[in-house]
């Protein structure tokens, strides 16, 4: 018979009290090598004060901005209205062109108005030949008023009819004028150069001085932009500028996508009146806008600005000014405000707290809190604790655009 394999062994569970002095003694080991671990490096001696990196916080000049919210308004605007009334016989300009001072744009009927000059001129003619006679009625008076065969009566009556004459062709003359101005009303032209909008009428209408605006022509080089600045913040930009005036700040605009418009302006118009309901004042700058570059020139060219666009007005000041200046990084806020650590003459850091003024995202400009020549932790920062010595080095910063800084504040 072939040999039956044998069972395999059977094992028996662990006794509960054995399984308790196994654990027991993994334990005891665990703990000693934790002790024996954490003994030597408890042991070990602090090391020295955290070391450092420091800036100097430095005058700088500073191209100071502020920012407004506007918008963009033709320096003039016309709406053009029927000064009499007539048919539209003819519309004479492509809505949305760019038009021409003197163009003609609209021509009204004229045959009425130039029936009307005809029948003034013919009263001119009747009104010179009554001068005429009146003349020499006058004149015949006066000779028998001399030889004495004629009464005074009679030539103070032909000295009235003469004059009488005189003032009837003065009217007539009038008369011609104003249907001559008539008739000169049924061509609109363009009063300026600019863009003209759609014609709120068409050919074949009766139009007149009810019928409203046919048409808007907004002129488009150069434009204005508006902007309202509270008074609070108009105080602060006069105490900055009042010296040199509407010259000392220049005007860029920014668009809704961020980007910067190519051309600088500049203030020319604070208003008299301040907003009662919102106390601010309306400012204006004036900035070019011409056709943009690659297009061809003509009666639809493109422009950049548009009349009535929204935009963001950045008031920059023409010349830097010295600032207190430190790298935005070296920075710090909490629930208190902004601070920072300051490294004193026996190498303690100091918390202080600053006032920052205008800024940028590489340079911090200090209006308070900070003196210049200070020393200021910039690497390091989280090993800084107030009131404990720390070992500074110099810091670099060459990574930083510290120079050319433009400040803003919106």
């Amino acid at each position: 018979m072939p040999q039956q394999p044998s069972p395999p062994p059977v094992r028996r569970p662990m006794p509960y009290y054995r399984f308790l002095r196994r654990a027991a003694g993994l334990g005891l080991a665990a703990a000693l090598a934790s002790g024996l671990v954490a003994g030597p490096l408890a042991a070990q001696p602090a090391s020295g004060p955290p070391a450092v990196g420091v800036v100097e916080a430095a005058r700088r000049p500073v191209t100071e901005s502020f920012e407004f919210m506007g918008r963009v308004q033709a320096v003039d605007r016309v709406g053009l209205v029927a000064r009499v009334n007539a048919f539209l016989d003819e519309q004479l300009f492509r809505e949305g062109a760019e038009v021409r001072k003197g163009d003609l744009l609209y021509r009204l009927e004229r045959e009425p108005y130039e029936a009307e000059v005809a029948v003034r001129q013919a009263a001119i003619a009747q009104a010179e030949a009554q001068l005429a006679n009146a003349r020499s009625d006058l004149a015949r008076a006066q000779e028998l008023r001399e030889r004495g065969a004629g009464t005074q009566a009679a030539l103070d009556n032909a000295l009235a009819q003469e004059r009488t004459a005189a003032a009837q062709l003065q009217a007539a003359t009038a008369q011609v004028r104003q249907a001559e101005i008539n008739l000169g009303y049924t061509e609109i032209r363009a009063p300026i150069d600019g863009r003209i909008g759609r014609s709120a009428v068409t050919t074949g209408n009766v139009v007149g001085p009810g019928s409203g605006v046919l048409a808007t022509i907004v002129s488009q080089d150069p434009i204005h932009v508006t902007f309202p600045v509270s008074m609070r913040t108009a105080e602060d930009l006069r105490t900055r500028y009042a010296k040199d005036g509407f010259d000392a700040v220049g005007i860029r605009l920014r668009f809704s996508d961020g980007r910067l418009y190519g051309h600088a302006g500049k203030l020319d118009f604070v208003d008299i009146t301040v907003g009662r309901d919102t106390d601010t004042i309306t400012l204006r700058g004036t900035i070019p806008n011409p056709i943009l570059p690659g297009s061809e020139k003509g009666d639809t060219s493109p422009r950049e600005l548009i009349d009535g666009q929204f935009v963001t007005v950045v008031l920059e000041g023409a010349e830097p000014v010295q600032q207190v200046t430190i790298p935005r990084e070296a920075v710090l806020s909490d629930q208190r405000g902004d601070f920072v650590y300051v490294v004193g003459a026996d190498n303690r850091a100091e918390r202080r707290t600053v006032r920052l003024g205008q800024s940028t995202p590489a340079v911090a400009v200090v209006a308070d809190g900070l003196k210049e020549g200070e020393r200021v932790v910039l690497e390091g920062v989280q090993r800084v604790q107030a009131g404990l010595p720390v070992a500074p080095a110099p810091a670099d910063v060459s990574h930083l655009a510290l120079d050319g800084s433009t400040a803003d504040r919106s």
